[in-house]
C-alpha cells in the first residue's frame, strides 16, 4: 500500500475495519513497561508524568492490531500488533515505523517493533525483500538504521539476516533510481530532505513565493533534483549499518568493504559540499546548478553529530552556532520570505518534537547536559500543557500549531496539528533512555553514559527489560562523569552489562561534575532550585499568586490556544469542553502545614449561562464551582473567586476538571492562590 504523506490531506480517519483497532495494545506476554521515578517532586511532576504519558501513547493509544494488509512478506506475527503513525494517521508509515522503533519500541517491546518494521517491507518480482517503494525515498533509507539498532537491542539474528537482504536490495534500488537517485557529479543523492515532505520546508528557490506547483515537495523539479543534508547523512548511515550487518552475519568480506567504501565517499562529499566555515555548521541544500543554501536544518545537524559525519571540531562548532527557538530546535530555520513569526511555515521555523528528540540525542552524545536538559524539559512542558504529544508546536509560543502551507488551490492555508503523535512521544522516551540514562547498545552489551542535570534529583528507571535481563537503574548525584558503577551492590568495570546477562538486577550509578548553571535564569542555581527548569520566585518555583493556565498540567483535550485576544502570558487554555478534561496547578509554598486560602481564576465564558467545574486538591474533591457568563465575546475575560480552599503539604495540586454533573466549556487564563 502506497504511503500517504502528512501533506496529502488534513485528516486521515483511523480505520476500525479490517483488523485495525486504535489502542489495541501489545500482545499478551509483552513485557510490562518501565516506570520512571525522581526524588525531586517537581521533576516527577514534569518529567515523570511526561514519561508515563509517552508510554501510554506508544503502547496503548498507537499500538494497533495485526492487519494482513501490511503483511506483504509473511514476516509478521499475527499475534502481535503494529505501531501506527498517530492520531489522524492510521498507517505504520515507513519513516514513522523506523523512527519509532529506533527511538523506543525496539527496547520497550521487541516483538512489536519487529512487526512494525516488517509492516513496511514488501517484495520485488523475484520475492526479494525491500523497503516498500513509494515516492518518498528518504523513508526507505532510514529503515536501515532502525533495523540495525533493533538487532543491537535484541540480538535477533534471524531478524538481522532478512534485514540485511532488505537493506542491500533497497540500497541497490536507490542507487539506480532515475528520480531521487545518485548524482555522480556531486557524489550525493538527490531528492527531498528527510523530514520535509511538504514544500513549506524549502526556501525559494526551489519553491516560489506562492507555492504554486504543489503542496508536496517531490513534484517540484528543484527539490527532486536537489541535494539535502539530512537525506545524504541517512544514506551514509545506511551504508555504514549495511556493512555492520554484513560483518555480523559473516558475509563475504567484499560486501562489507563495498558498503564502507560508499559510506566513506559519501561522507567526504557531504563535508565537501555542505560544510560552511562561515556559519560554523552544515548548509541545508545544494541545488543541481551548484547554488547552496546556508540555512539550518535541525535533523541534518543532529544526524551530522549522531552518525559521525562531523568530526569533533565540527560537532563543537555546530553546538556553538546552531539556532534554537524558545520552544526547541526548529525543523528548518530561519523563516523563509513567504512566512513569518505570525504565520510560520508548516516545516519552517516551527517545532516538531521528532526533531527535538534527535537534537537532544545529539546534545547528550556531545555531553552538553544543560542543553540536553533544556530540550527535554521543553518537550515535557509542551506535552504536559497540551494533553499529550501533538504533531507540531509554535516555536515562539509553544502553542499547538500546524503552521502554514499551500493546500490544493489555497495559498498559505493554516493547517491543523494532530494529537497523539507516536514519534513525538517516542522522541521523549528516547530523551530519557538515551540521554538521561545514557543507554548505548552494542552487539556485546549495554553501556551507560548518563546525563543527570543538577536540579533534577536522583532518578530511577525500574522494570527495564534488556534481552534476558530485568533492570532497575538508579542514578545518583548530578553530572556526566561516572564516579561509581555497581551491579547488585558490587562494583563492576566498564560501566556496562553484557548481552548475556539474565535475571533481575539493580544498577547504581553515581555521577559527578554537573555544571553550576541556571537553566531558567531566575537567579537560583540548578543545584539549589526546586524548579530548575521553570523560572520562579518561591525557592525557584512559580509564585502561586499567578499561575498561567498554559503552564499547568492539562489533560483530557485541554490545550493552549491564541485565537482570542486579551489573555495574559503566552496563551490561554481551551478544550475544557468534554468530561475528563482538566487543568492542574501546582501551588508551591514555603510551608507544609494545613491552611485555607482563596483562589482567583481568570476565565472566559461567552455561553448563555453559568458554567460549572469541579475543584479538587491533591485529587480530593472540594466542591463544584461556578463561572458566570462574562460576555457574548470569547475575547472578554472575567474572574471568579473561591474562598476556604483547604491546602496541605509543600506542593499541593489544585485541579479544575469537567466531571459528571458539570457543564464546563470555559477558557482559562490563570489561577492565583493567596492564604
Amino acid at each position: 500500500m502506497r504511503k500517504r504523506s502528512r501533506t496529502a490531506s488534513l485528516v486521515l480517519a483511523v480505520a476500525v475495519a479490517g483488523g485495525i483497532v486504535a489502542g489495541a495494545g501489545p500482545a499478551d506476554g509483552a513485557p510490562a513497561p518501565p516506570t520512571l521515578e525522581f526524588a525531586n517532586p517537581e521533576s516527577q511532576a514534569l518529567l515523570g508524568t511526561a514519561y508515563t504519558a509517552a508510554l501510554g501513547n506508544l503502547l496503548r493509544t498507537n499500538t494497533i492490531a495485526y492487519d494482513p494488509r501490511y503483511d506483504k512478506t509473511g514476516l509478521l506475527d499475527p499475534a502481535v500488533g503494529i505501531v501506527r503513525a498517530g492520531g489522524g494517521y492510521a498507517q505504520p508509515w515507513t519513516r514513522d515505523a523506523s523512527i519509532n522503533s529506533w527511538n523506543a519500541t525496539s527496547l520497550l517491546d521487541p516483538a512489536l517493533a519487529r512487526n512494525t518494521l516488517w509492516a513496511v517491507v514488501d517484495e520485488d518480482a523475484t520475492g526479494a525483500p525491500r523497503v516498500q517503494q513509494d515516492d518518498q525515498q528518504w523513508d526507505q533509507v532510514v529503515w536501515v538504521t532502525a533495523a540495525w539498532h533493533h538487532y543491537l537491542v535484541t540480538g535477533d539474528r534471524t531478524f538481522l539476516d532478512t534485514a540485511y537482504r532488505t537493506a542491500a536490495d533497497t540500497l541497490t534500488i536507490r542507487e539506480h533510481a532515475t528520480t531521487a537517485g545518485y548524482n555522480a557529479t556531486y557524489g550525493l543523492f538527490t531528492g527531498a530532505s528527510f523530514f520535509n515532505d511538504g514544500i513549506a520546508g524549502y526556501p525559494a528557490p526551489p519553491a516560489d513565493a506562492t507555492e504554486s506547483v504543489s503542496t508536496g515537495s517531490m513534484p517540484w523539479p528543484g527539490v527532486a533534483s536537489g541535494m539535502y543534508l539530512s537525506t545524504n547523512e541517512l544514506y551514509y548511515a545506511a551504508y555504514v549499518n549495511a556493512a555492520n550487518m554484513a560483518e555480523q552475519l559473516h558475509r563475504p568480506g567484499a560486501e562489507a568493504a563495498g558498503f564502507r567504501a560508499k559510506a566513506n565517499a559519501l561522507k567526504a562529499a557531504i563535508n565537501r559540499h555542505f560544510w560552511n566555515p562561515a556559519t560554523g555548521r552544515y548548509d541545508y541544500q545544494l541545488l543541481a546548478d551548484g547554488s547552496r543554501g546556508a540555512y539550518q536544518e535541525g535533523s541534518g545537524l543532529a544526524f551530522a553529530i549522531l552518525f559521525g559525519v562531523a568530526n569533533p571540531a565540527q560537532a563543537r562548532s555546530i553546538l556553538a552556532n546552531a539556532r534554537e527557538m524558545t520552544w526547541g530546535m526548529p525543523d528548518t530555520f530561519p523563516n523563509w520570505d513567504r512566512y513569518s513569526d505570525a504565520q510560520p511555515g508548516r516545516h519552517n521555523a516551527i517545532v516538531w518534537p521528532l526533531v527535538q528528540g534527535l537534537w537532544a540525542k545529539a546534545l547528550a552524545q556531545q555531553g552538553d547536559e544543560n542543553a540536553f536538559a533544556a530540550e527535554t524539559a521543553r518537550l515535557a512542558k509542551l506535552a504536559g500543557g497540551n494533553s499529550g504529544f501533538w504533531e507540531i508546536y509554535n516555536g515562539n509560543t509553544g502553542v499547538v500549531d500546524g503552521g502554514y502551507q499551500r493546500l490544493g488551490d489555497t495559498v498559505k492555508f493554516h493547517w491543523g496539528s494532530e494529537p497523539d503523535q507516536t514519534w513525538s512521544a517516542t522522541a521523549f522516551l528516547d530523551m530519557v533512555h538515551t540521554g538521561l540514562f545514557g543507554l548505548g547498545f552494542t552487539d556485546r552489551g549495554l553501556a551507560f553514559t548518563p546525563h543527570l542535570p543538577a536540579g533534577w534529583g536522583d532518578a530511577t528507571l525500574r522494570n527495564l527489560h534488556y534481552r534476558g535481563a530485568n533492570l532497575t537503574i538508579a542514578l545518583h548525584g548530578a553530572g556526566t562523569r561516572v564516579r561509581s558503577f555497581s551491579i547488585d551492590g558490587r562494583p563492576a568495570p566498564g560501566n556496562s552489562v553484557p548481552a548475556t546477562l539474565t535475571g533481575t538486577h539493580t544498577i547504581d550509578i553515581t555521577l559527578t561534575g554537573a555544571a553550576p548553571a541556571d537553566r531558567d535564569g531566575d537567579g537560583v542555581t540548578d543545584a539549589l532550585d526546586r524548579c530548575a527548569d521553570t523560572a520562579g520566585t518561591v525557592e525557584g518555583c512559580p509564585d502561586p499568586a499567578h499561575l498561567e493556565a498554559e503552564d499547568a498540567h492539562n489533560t483530557g483535550g485541554a490545550k493552549t490556544n491564541v485565537n482570542h485576544t486579551g489573555y495574559s502570558g503566552r496563551a490561554f487554555l481551551d478544550g475544557l469542553w468534554a468530561q475528563g478534561a482538566s487543568s492542574s496547578f501546582t501551588v508551591h509554598r514555603t510551608s507544609t502545614g494545613a491552611e485555607s486560602g482563596t483562589l482567583t481564576v481568570r476565565y472566559a465564558n461567552a455561553n448563555n449561562d453559568t458554567r460549572t467545574m469541579t475543584l479538587s486538591v491533591n485529587g480530593e474533591r472540594v466542591r463544584q464551582v461556578s463561572f458566570p457568563k462574562v460576555s457574548d465575546s470569547w475575547d472578554a475575560w472575567g474572574t471568579a473567586t473561591f474562598t476556604d480552599v483547604p491546602l496541605s503539604g509543600r506542593d499541593p495540586v489544585v485541579t479544575l476538571s469537567y466531571e459528571p454533573g458539570d457543564n464546563g466549556s470555559i477558557n482559562l487564563d490563570w489561577l492565583g492562590y493567596r492564604p
